[in-house]
């Protein structure tokens, strides 16, 4: 990626954030990722790390509509994605979507509440809202808004 995508990312993310009231902490830590894909306004993210231990992390993640993060799973983590402000889809799937297609039923915490969601589903959440993503969940998501954090 050519260094003025990623100080003009950075620089969007920072506007959206400061609007939204935001605050990040001092000298935060930016990832800016077109995750090697060469396409960064179809498959970029910007990330603020914000904590970053070997059992815990938590990330800020900022994307423009038409922007996908591409599918993919954790062998360990479990992960929360956490909207808070816009709204965003994420599709969800009980193993590899590249092998099986059989559309079975698998529990997914939705809001805290455990849901049964079919694999290949894509659920759309608003601000506040939140998946509770177990290990080896498969996922991709994009914002269905003009922005989300």
């Amino acid at each position: 990626m050519k260094r003025s995508t990623v100080n003009q990312a950075v620089k969007d993310a920072m506007h959206f954030f400061k609007k939204h009231h935001w605050l990040l902490p001092p000298d935060p830590r930016w990832d800016v990722t077109d995750f090697g894909l060469g396409h960064f306004e179809k498959f970029g993210l910007i990330l603020v790390n914000l904590a970053e231990e070997n059992e815990y992390c938590e990330k800020l993640m900022y994307a423009k509509k038409g922007m996908t993060t591409p599918c993919h799973s954790h062998k360990k983590k479990k992960e929360d994605i956490i909207v808070r402000n816009g709204k965003l889809a994420i599709q969800v799937w009980n193993g590899d979507p590249s092998g099986s297609r059989d559309n079975k039923m698998f529990p997914l915490k939705i809001n805290g509440i455990t849901a049964e969601v079919y694999s290949g589903d894509i659920l759309s959440l608003e601000s506040g809202e939140r998946v509770t993503l177990e290990p080896g969940i498969y996922h991709e998501f994009y914002p269905l808004s003009e922005e989300c954090i």
